[in-house]
This record gives C-alpha cells, sequence and structure tokens, in this order.
C-alpha cells in the first residue's frame, strides 16, 4: 500500500521551542557556539541537522538564513539573497542527486499563521523516505498571469491556486543565472507582507522540481478557506488582474 501520510513524532513536537507564540523563548539559532550536526556554511548561512525531527522516515534539515534574528527574506541586501537562494537550490539538488530519498521538499515558514515555530528567519529540506510530493504536482500549478519576466525566468499570479486565492509563482529560466529569481521571490514577499489588500503577517515559500523545471511558489497564509479544508475545493478571486497591475507598477513601473 502507497505511503500518503508522513507521521508526526508528537512526544518530540511538544519539545520544540516555540519563539513565534512566546517571545519570551531564547531562540535556538542565535546561540550559534551551542548549534551541533552542522553540513554546510557560508559566511552566516548555515545548514544543519534537525535537532527535532517531528517527521518520521525523514532526513530533515535546517537552512538557517542569517544571524539576524530580526531579518527577514523580503528584505535581504541583494548581495545575501542571491547566495541564499544559491545555497538553497545547491543543497536541494545535492539531497536529490544522492538518490537516496523518494523525494526531497525545500520551503519556508514566516509568521504565526504559517506553521512555523521558529522565528529566526529559516528555510527546511527533508529527505522523504516513503512519499513523492510530485504526485500530487501538476502544470497547471505554475499557471499565471505574467507579472514580470527576464531572461527566460517568469514571475506570474496563479490562475489555478493550489490552495485558493492568491499564489506567487516563479520558474527559473537559467539555474546559472539565479537573479531574477531570486528577485521575484523576495519582491512576492515584500509585497504580501506591506502591499497586499488585507493585513498579512504570515507567508510559506515553496519550491519544486517539475519536469525538469524549478518553480517556486509564494503563498500568503490566512486562516484557510473551510471549502478547501473539508472538500479539497480552491477558489479562484475575480480580481487577480488588478493585482498583477498592481505589484507590477509598485516594482517594475508602469507599462
Amino acid at each position: 500500500m502507497k505511503n500518503t501520510h508522513l507521521l508526526f513524532n508528537t512526544g518530540i513536537g511538544r519539545q520544540k521551542p516555540n519563539s513565534i507564540r512566546n517571545k519570551e523563548v531564547s531562540c535556538p539559532f542565535c546561540e550559534r557556539e551551542k548549534l551541533t550536526d552542522i553540513l554546510a556554511e557560508e559566511g552566516s548561512i548555515l545548514l544543519l541537522k534537525n535537532k527535532f525531527p517531528v517527521l518520521e522516515h525523514t532526513y530533515p534539515t535546517v537552512l538557517i538564513e542569517t544571524d539576524d534574528c530580526h531579518s527577514e527574506l523580503s528584505v535581504y541586501p541583494e548581495d545575501h539573497l542571491i547566495r541564499l537562494i544559491r545555497f538553497g537550490l545547491t543543497h536541494w539538488q545535492k539531497m536529490m542527486a544522492s538518490n537516496k530519498y523518494k523525494s526531497v521538499i525545500f520551503f519556508k515558514n514566516h509568521g504565526p499563521l504559517s506553521g512555523g515555530t521558529i522565528a529566526h528567519p529559516h528555510m527546511q529540506i527533508i529527505g522523504l523516505e516513503d512519499i513523492d510530493y510530485g504526485e500530487k504536482v501538476k502544470a497547471s500549478d505554475f499557471e499565471g498571469l505574467t507579472i514580470h519576466e527576464k531572461n527566460g525566468t517568469v514571475f506570474s499570479l496563479s490562475t489555478v491556486p493550489r490552495v485558493g486565492f492568491y499564489e506567487f509563482n516563479v520558474k527559473l529560466g537559467d539555474i546559472q543565472d539565479i537573479t531574477a529569481f531570486a528577485k521575484y521571490i523576495q519582491t512576492a514577499a515584500h509585497y504580501i507582507l506591506h502591499h497586499f489588500p488585507f493585513p498579512c503577517t504570515s507567508y510559506n515559500l515553496f519550491f519544486y522540481k517539475y519536469n525538469e523545471s524549478i518553480y517556486a511558489k509564494v503563498v500568503p497564509r490566512s486562516v484557510t478557506t473551510p471549502l478547501f479544508i473539508g472538500y479539497f475545493i480552491p477558489q479562484v478571486p475575480n480580481n487577480i488582474e488588478w493585482m498583477k497591475n498592481d505589484v507590477h507598477e509598485r516594482y517594475f513601473g508602469k507599462g
């Protein structure tokens, strides 16, 4: 029987610190001298084994984005942003190329409604032993109204969102030139946190490899619609053309 669900170890889960909900909790990622099982590092960027492996039958790693606990992807300087995305893509692809896992997921949680527990900026790269996430990914997940395009890298607003409402897609053109890819991801995150038409403090960033192409999806998070929770029916807003134009004018100028 095919395994379709991940087992979450609640015993380990109860031990995890939560600095998003409780600001008094000491940040474990700020105490760098106490970090163990470091797999790779580049300046302030670290990749290490997850100290709290709550998902069974996986190889969980944490990518600490910066040594600044109060910074955030949407405001990183361009050089750090590009270094971070390149570092993450490299180690994600390296884990995939090891052929030890059915699939490897690479994602980021930010904010109280994102599903994360640690406020310090970080991502996760997790090898899944029994589950192929690609079986639940479709080409239509990345279709959308083009906001901007540069050197083959395309930034769009989804017309067929996976969960519903607003989702930003970025398709990487050339793995050797990730500048536009990284900056489009940052633009989506910045727009969600600072210019979204509804107050929004949370988002998720997901990376996918599909049909030999690399995609990123940036999803603003709020209370999930009950139609999706109960029936897996996504909803599509009737004004995405307005948002496409708004993002373009704010970040890329009119026209």
